[in-house]
């Protein structure tokens, strides 16, 4: 039932496009978000695991709530002045057809999408320091591991959109993991 509507509503609003692109830019925001933090906190050479992990947790949350609530916002303020745009080009009320059901859900399914996005890259990226933190012994620092599993999800989010734009995926994953190293070296220029 739940589906059946989505595809509705999917096909009424032509939103398959944005949820792409929402999921790409929050996901590689947090990806971003997180090689900075794990960088910063590698180059200073005493940094305490949990106290890592409550930082990249704290940036995590804030990146999720900060997704969902801003395409909340904006995309139900959209979605309304579509649906009144449509109301007035057919003269007529559409309060109670798909077209508003969709207008209504829709940014719920976007917001989700968008918050998502930047929380899971994130908790992914941190697990190696999950792990070494729970005991379990990894082949190497947790920390260059986390980074590790950072470059790994940006050049997974380039080859995705390669992938979508129709080009060869390594080299749009090459270019997003370049951009993950142009910031590395950024961190290390700075610091």
């Amino acid at each position: 039932m739940f589906f059946d509507k989505l595809t509705l509503w999917l096909h009424l609003t032509k939103s398959q496009g944005i949820i792409r692109r929402y999921f790409v830019v929050n996901g590689f925001d947090g990806a971003l978000t997180m090689l900075g933090l794990i960088t910063g906190f590698y180059l200073s050479g005493d940094a305490v695991l949990s106290l890592v992990i409550s930082a990249c947790l704290g940036a995590a949350i804030a990146l999720g709530i900060s997704g969902l609530s801003s395409a909340y916002l904006s995309e139900s303020a959209e979605r309304r002045k579509a649906l009144a745009d449509l109301e007035q080009a057919m003269v007529h009320d559409l309060s109670d057809s798909a077209h508003a059901s969709a207008a209504r859900g829709m940014p719920l399914i976007i917001a989700l999408v968008n918050g998502a996005a930047p929380l899971l890259m994130s908790l992914l990226i941190i697990l190696p320091l999950g792990l070494a933190r729970g005991g379990i012994d990894l082949a190497m620092d947790p920390l260059l591991a986390s980074i590790l599993c950072a470059f790994a999800c940006i050049f997974g989010l380039g080859a995705f959109l390669g992938n979508i734009g129709g080009t060869h995926w390594l080299l749009s994953g090459l270019k997003t993991s370049t951009i993950a190293l142009a910031t590395v070296a950024l961190i290390l220029l700075v610091g």
